[in-house]
């Protein structure tokens, strides 16, 4: 079975929460990060609220130091840093020393696309002919492991140091990658995660394909409706959400917290073939993903007592539901109990993996199954396959055992990691 795998280290930079304990209790109390942006309007978007983390010169100076700072105009590689940090700081690991690196301890970082500000930066200096004053940090800004070089160097990490890029399902991909290394005996330690830029050169696509809500521009908390009868489109967020996974020999060894434990899961693509395509997932594939991170999990369908599903408030939730449905064999009051976090940052691309599922393992540690926003009415389609009880609007009690969280990208592409209350 190779090594047992924990998580030991929680960190984020959400747009309703910086940091855990701001995180946690707007996910309890069903506080959004969704705003309106003046920007946006005046670039005349459609839709022009968006979920953007709120952060403070005093914040961000925690983080780094004057050098650092110094011509840094990356906001994903901002936040990044941010949540991978905290979640070093959060599992208790040290830095590495000056001379030597930590040559158990990786990197799994990933992004959809970062530097988007720089590269606009650099765009104008070069036409301008100015090129001699874009800097010496441009490149290191605008590449896209820009941001597990940045982490990798601030921890002193000698194993893997990497980043992925899989759309959506970035960091829901990159736990299962860091699990898959970790399981392996390549690595003790990896943090994982993923982030997103800000902004409207990242939002200006998805508003263009007529997705995102645009009625909804002076009621911005009630913009973003996961399995609502009134789902009118996903709203643009970014962010990062951050795990330390380790394994169970080196989290005992060093008394580490350990909030849940990864039993595996599965990634796959329906390559765009059948009803999939570039921007649709392929059913099947979505079900064959569910199905076989079960079996590389070991668990039987009917152990799954929660979801956290990637449900975008788009018409595609009732087909993503349906997928869960035939996938686990279980509909009605047999439906484990489902939720989608973002309705209260909404779709934080290539960071909604990631961030989401830090919301994921905190429920473990609450005992609390996170309510689902502005979803007073269930679209009809989904209260046909499930219990409407079983799709919570509050937060409630609740002692999860294992939830399954998937997510699903541009490109056909799926992810399903099986997460475990942790136990010896």
């Amino acid at each position: 079975m190779g090594e047992r795998v924990v998580i030991t280290g929680l960190g984020v930079c959400a747009p309703n929460g910086v940091g855990l304990q701001e995180f946690t209790k707007a996910l309890q109390d069903g506080i959004s990060g969704i705003r309106f942006h003046k920007t946006l309007e005046d670039l005349k978007f459609g839709c022009q609220v968006a979920g953007e983390p709120q952060l403070t010169d005093d914040l961000i100076s925690q983080y780094f130091t004057p050098l650092q700072l110094r011509g840094l105009n990356a906001s994903g590689i901002l936040y990044g840093v941010i949540a991978g940090t905290d979640a070093w700081n959060d599992a208790r690991l040290p830095i590495a020393e000056k001379d030597t690196p930590d040559w158990d301890s990786g990197i799994i970082f990933g992004t959809g696309i970062l530097g988007v500000d720089k590269f606009r930066e650099s765009i104008h200096l070069v036409d301008s002919q100015n090129v001699r004053r874009l800097g010496s940090t441009t490149v290191l800004q605008t590449m896209a492991s820009g941001i597990s070089a940045y982490l990798g160097g601030i921890f002193g990490c000698g194993n893997q140091v990497t980043t992925n890029s899989s759309a959506c399902t970035t960091g829901t991909e990159g736990i299962l990658m860091a699990y898959d290394r970790i399981a392996s005996g390549k690595a003790q330690r990896v943090l994982t995660g993923s982030c997103s830029d800000s902004g409207p050169y990242v939002w200006g696509g998805f508003d263009a394909m007529r997705i995102l809500p645009r009625q909804y521009n002076a009621n911005p908390t009630e913009a973003s409706r996961p399995m609502s009868a009134t789902a009118a489109g996903f709203v643009p967020g970014s962010g990062a959400g951050a795990l330390v996974l380790e394994s169970l020999e080196s989290a005992l060894k060093r008394g580490a917290k350990i909030y849940a434990e990864v039993l595996g899961g599965a990634v796959n693509s329906g390559g765009q073939r059948g009803e999939g395509s570039m921007t649709a997932a392929n059913s099947v594939a979505v079900q064959r993903c569910i199905r076989e991170a079960l079996v590389h999990a070991r668990i039987q369908n009917s152990d799954v007592d929660s979801i956290n599903g990637h449900l975008t408030a788009t018409a595609k939730d009732p087909t993503e539901i349906e997928n869960w449905a035939k996938a686990l064999d279980r509909k009605g009051k047999d439906f484990p109990y489902v939720n989608s976090f973002k309705g209260l940052f909404g779709h934080c691309l290539a960071a909604s993996g990631s961030i989401e599922s830090v919301g994921v393992v905190l429920q473990f540690s609450k005992e609390q199954l996170f309510g689902n926003a502005n979803c007073q009415e269930i679209h009809p389609e989904i209260a046909k396959l499930v219990d409407t009880s079983r799709i919570p609007r509050e937060t409630q009690a609740h002692s999860p055992k294992i939830i399954a969280k998937a997510s699903f990208g541009f490109g056909d592409v799926n992810a399903c990691v099986i997460f475990k209350s942790y136990s010896d």
